[in-house]
């Protein structure tokens, strides 16, 4: 204890230093965390203070997350998160380690810098300006309907948010477009961190480069696509909010109500608070229950794992 309290005290600036991000831990992601207790009581704002409210409300226990099983809308919200998250994770997931094992076979340096700029662009434009974009091209009179009607693929313009079946499409790939080149960094991160001498040997023993990649790369890759892995598959009810909130309209809301939708339209535009704070904490038990569980899987399976 001794020499723990001396090492501390030889260390202080550096403690001293982590204490802002310490303390700001604490009070905005672990502080919020009594607010949970609302998803086990019949909450309802009033006149009095707020505090005074939330401990004064009646306890239901589980009450509202047997209304939210028991509803007609658990299976639609369902349905609709982990389709949307699946196919996301299907498109979104390999996608960002083709390109940046594309990048990394380029000769031209410039080639590469363009490419990555490009690539990753998108992902600093908000979901509004991206949501335009995406309604613009896919309107009657966009460039993709004007596309499948000179290729004739199409003989009329097709109404891509009027039919709900595309809408999951449409989010898979949108959020591909957003997210591939910045999540690609990572990955080239990895890549220049590999040992030279592995590529020297590779072509010693007359590998090309194709085979340079799918036996030297790809492997060296492999901790980072785990650990990615993971955190993707822990978020598969994370299917998000701003995209489909801007994207979604009423007529295709049974494809693309998903939790986060499903919550804010019940927990903030409705006022059923404890009702949105159950549904929000079943997600977050799931999630965590995915990680956890896959993270063990991942363990026995590769010896690789996030913790």
């Amino acid at each position: 204890m001794e020499a723990r309290l001396r090492r501390m005290k030889g260390q202080k600036y550096l403690y001293l230093m982590i204490l802002p991000a310490f303390i700001s831990t604490i009070l905005f992601s672990y502080g919020p965390m009594f607010g949970l207790y609302m998803a086990f009581i019949n909450y309802s704002p009033g006149g009095g203070s707020f505090i005074h409210q939330f401990f004064a409300s009646k306890f239901v226990g589980f009450e509202w997350f047997r209304y939210f099983f028991t509803s007609g809308d658990f299976y639609i919200i369902m349905r609709n998160t982990i389709a949307q998250s699946f196919l996301s994770l299907l498109i979104g997931f390999p996608a960002p380690i083709v390109l940046a094992l594309m990048i990394n076979e380029a000769k031209s340096g410039l080639f590469k810098k363009v490419v990555q700029t490009v690539s990753y662009l998108p992902h600093f434009i908000s979901w509004v300006i991206a949501a335009n974009i995406i309604i613009t091209l896919l309107s009657s009179q966009g460039l993709i309907n004007k596309l499948l009607m000179l290729l004739h693929i199409t003989e009329e313009p097709v109404q891509f948010f009027q039919n709900g079946r595309y809408f999951w499409g449409i989010i898979a790939v949108s959020n591909m477009w957003k997210d591939m080149g910045f999540n690609a960094i990572m990955y080239l991160a990895a890549i220049a961190a590999i040992n030279p001498e592995l590529y020297e040997a590779a072509r010693v023993d007359g590998a090309s480069r194709m085979r340079q990649m799918f036996h030297v790369t790809l492997p060296s890759l492999r901790p980072t696509i785990v650990i990615l892995a993971i955190l993707s598959v822990g978020g598969i009810l994370n299917a998000g909010f701003d995209q489909q909130y801007l994207l979604q309209n009423n007529t295709i809301l049974k494809y693309s109500d998903v939790i986060d939708t499903y919550t804010y339209r019940y927990g903030l535009q409705n006022g059923m608070f404890s009702y949105g704070a159950a549904v929000g904490l079943f997600k977050s038990v799931i999630a965590f229950i995915l990680v956890v569980s896959v993270n063990t899987l991942s363990k026995r399976m590769n010896q690789q794992s996030l913790f």
